[in-house]
């Protein structure tokens, strides 16, 4: 192969940023081998493999082409990665199971696993207090949520998500003063203004007695899943919900609504 055949070594290093939906420090991070090393591990340790086309495959093509360019080295780790580690969660909501994929605490990939409801339903449903005897409401299902992410800090994408459910169990645009969406909001407003965890307001001081906070209420559908999945992704800066969080369990109970025929 003559000099001009040369395949070209890239000019710039692929980063964090280039290739997911991150922020930050970690957005500037150049893709280390090291990292693709951590995240293979770890997808091996929750799926017995790696994920093809996955999170760790996509990081191991960018650290191989940084390689290639003599940005990294083999062992390379970025700080971040290193200090705050590479991880993968799955968090397992009534018929289905939601997988997440953090480098630094960041979301760097998310899929949700649709799991066989026929044998799961009534074990799930009693898990997060539902009730299969009826369809399952958008009250009972942001109850849910207290038992799967009952902890978190309110945010706005929280707030959204919560905003969307009101409206839909009401069937009205106006948010009622004092209701959960209200209270939702202004618990996202207090905690921008909180450093600390443990002084935020959680998910458990807003929507803890959901449905009687509700001025109506009805059964949820995929309609209004949708919406409330739409709201806390375009609030979130990472466009990714929250695992066993509002979305999550609305999603769960509309599900659950279906698979039942209820």
């Amino acid at each position: 192969m003559s000099q001009q055949e040369q395949p070209r070594r890239p000019q710039e290093p692929v980063k964090y940023g280039d290739v997911f939906e991150v922020s930050g420090e970690l957005a500037d991070k150049t893709i280390a081998p090291e990292d693709a090393n951590m995240m293979q591990a770890a997808e091996t340790r929750v799926f017995g493999h790696t994920q093809k086309g996955g999170t760790a495959a996509v990081m191991q093509s960018a650290a191989t082409a940084n390689k290639r360019g003599g940005f990294v080295q083999q062992g390379d780790a970025t700080d971040v990665a290193a200090e705050h580690g590479v991880t993968v969660a799955q968090t397992d909501v009534p018929g289905a199971r939601v997988t997440t994929e953090f480098v630094g605490g960041q979301v760097v990939g998310q899929h949700v696993e649709p799991m066989p409801v026929g044998t799961t339903a009534a074990t799930d449903a009693e898990t997060l207090g539902l009730n299969l005897q009826s369809a399952i409401t958008i009250g009972e299902a942001l109850e849910a949520a207290v038992q799967t992410a009952g902890n978190k800090p309110v945010d706005q994408s929280d707030a959204a998500a919560i905003q969307a459910a009101e409206v839909r169990a009401s069937g009205t645009s106006v948010i009622a003063p004092g209701g959960i969406a209200a209270s939702a909001q202004s618990a996202a407003n207090h905690n921008a203004t909180v450093d600390r965890d443990e002084d935020k307001i959680k998910l458990v001081d807003v929507l803890a007695g959901a449905t009687g906070k509700l001025q109506a209420d009805k059964a949820v559908t995929r309609q209004d899943a949708e919406g409330v999945v739409s709201a806390e992704l375009r609030n979130n800066p990472n466009l990714t919900t929250h695992p066993g969080g509002v979305a999550a369990s609305v999603t769960a109970a509309a599900r659950l609504n279906e698979k039942a025929d209820i």
